[in-house]
Parts: C-alpha cells; structure tokens; sequence
C-alpha cells in the first residue's frame, strides 16, 4: 500500500507542479532511509507496533520495526497526507 500511497502522492502533485514532485519523493526516500538506518529515532505511531515520520507538515511515513536486535529491517506501511484517517476507521 505504501507504494500505491506514495504513486498517488506524486501523480497528484506533479499535476501542478512536477519540481515539487520530485522533491517530495526524495524526501520521503530519505526518511525511509533515517528510519532504516536509525529504526527507533522517530516516534511511536498511532497503530501499536508501528513508527511515524513526519516527511512534510503534511505527509507522514508510517513504518514497523522487524527482526532481531543485531538485524534490523524497516517495512513502510503507508505513505500518508495528513487530511487522511489513521489509522482507518471500522469501515476499512
């Protein structure tokens, strides 16, 4: 979903405005990057188990923390605006 959310993120802003676009995407590559190489430096996300970083006042990059101590890995959950509910309400 993460992907989607991020595809649909960038198609929506290149509309307007296709620098910005390209902007955002390296951002949000380089939280994910912070968060892989740092997985706890961000705060503790709204869905138990899960972190949040913040790419822009307005989009947040929701991640869990896998593996073992020595073994690390990030998966990104979802690439979000902050006008959307999350996490989702009972009817998603």
């Amino acid at each position: 979903m993460a992907l989607e959310d991020r595809e649909a993120i960038l198609e929506h802003i290149a509309q307007d405005n296709p620098i910005a676009a390209c902007e955002i995407d390296d951002e949000i590559e380089a939280k994910a990057e912070q968060a892989r190489l740092h997985p706890t430096l961000y705060r503790a996300g709204r869905v138990r188990g899960t972190r949040e970083a913040v790419v822009r006042p307005n989009y947040v990059l929701v991640y869990r923390v896998e593996g073992e101590e020595d073994d690390l890995v990030i998966v990104v959950l979802r690439v979000l605006h902050a006008a959307q509910q999350w996490p989702p309400g009972p009817s998603h």
